[in-house]
């Protein structure tokens, strides 16, 4: 901090004054100058530093608020996005659980049905040891008291008339669902 004498300054200022009218501005509307203390001067360079700290202080919070609330946004996109697949994933479950459920229904009315007709068929035939089921696409379709009978059934269905070929014992089955026709034989004697 420098001290200066009163003289000093007065030097200053007129060495200011003469500066600006030797510039051709003296003949132009004057500008009003304003003596300043040293002290004040300095006291508002403290204050206009204070600012700009404060505002390069507020720039940053503003900054990281915006860094934030794209974060946020980005999050509650991913979040709607999950929300909405586990929704359809939920219906479609929802739905594969009624088909199960009806085909269980199904399955149960196709055992009774079986035995009933395995029951009359004992009762029409008591030297008979195996019924052969007819089945479509893997549901039943009906009861016959030969092989021959239930391909018969299932030509007048419309099935082939050649291309019947039989299952070998123990080995496994294709899917039901994936045969149109298939005639399987089913022992009496076990069911009662």
């Amino acid at each position: 901090m420098e001290h200066r004498t009163d003289q000093e300054r007065g030097k200053q200022l007129a060495a200011l004054v003469v500066a600006h009218t030797s510039t051709g501005q003296a003949g132009r509307s004057w500008m009003p100058v304003r003596i300043v203390r040293t002290d004040t001067l300095q006291a508002l360079r403290a204050e206009l530093e204070q600012m700009r700290d404060q505002l390069a202080a507020a720039r940053h919070e503003a900054e990281l608020a915006t860094d934030s609330a794209i974060r946020a946004e980005t999050t509650a996109e991913r979040l709607h996005e999950d929300l909405l697949r586990v929704t359809a994933d939920a219906a479609r479950d929802a739905g594969e659980l009624e088909i199960l459920r009806a085909q269980t229904l199904l399955d149960t009315e196709d055992r009774a049905t079986l035995r009933i007709l395995l029951r009359t068929v004992r009762k029409q035939s008591p030297s008979a040891n195996r019924v052969y089921a007819l089945f479509r696409r893997g549901e039943l379709h009906s009861i016959h008291a030969s092989m021959e009978a239930a391909e018969a059934a299932a030509e007048a269905e419309g099935a082939p008339r050649s291309g019947w070929t039989s299952h070998t014992a123990g080995a496994a089955l294709p899917p039901a669902r994936e045969v149109e026709w298939r005639v399987q034989p089913l022992p009496l004697g076990g069911t009662r």
